[in-house]
């Protein structure tokens, strides 16, 4: 398996409050469809597959969200890309793929996530590496 493309199709941030106080930061992602695409784009014999994904993180309580729509193309060998998509018709998927896949979203979803909630001075999601001051 290995990812071929990846697009976003919606991006939404919102501040929905000025009152920070205690914020807990949750995030998810959930699948809404895998299917098998048939590409003249690529030369391929390999099976490829459409991943729908929606990623959100959640500012609670009502501070913030920010909401993230897209898909990735994966190049399958074809049955595990048929496999892949009868898995899915009972809304299972294996673990391997889905730890594969989840990493992949969460990669390149997060870099995008940072960077929209420094422009909206929101706390960012995910700690960034700091330097401490060394103590003689």
């Amino acid at each position: 398996m290995r990812p071929i493309g990846f697009n976003f199709e919606k991006i939404n941030i919102e501040k929905l409050s000025d009152k920070a106080g205690n914020i807990k930061i949750n995030t998810k992602i959930d699948i809404s469809d895998i299917k098998e695409i048939k590409s003249t784009l690529f030369k391929t014999k390999e099976g490829i597959v459409k991943v729908k994904f929606i990623y959100d993180i959640n500012y609670e309580p009502g501070f913030a969200k920010v909401e993230f729509e897209g898909n990735v193309l994966f190049s399958l060998e074809p049955k595990a890309a048929k496999d892949l998509v009868n898995q899915w018709k009972k809304k299972k998927i294996s673990e391997d793929f889905r730890t594969d896949l989840f990493n992949f979203i969460l990669r390149k979803s997060n870099l995008k996530a940072l960077q929209l909630e420094d422009e909206m001075n929101l706390p960012l999601h995910i700690p960034l590496p700091s330097l401490k001051k060394q103590e003689d």
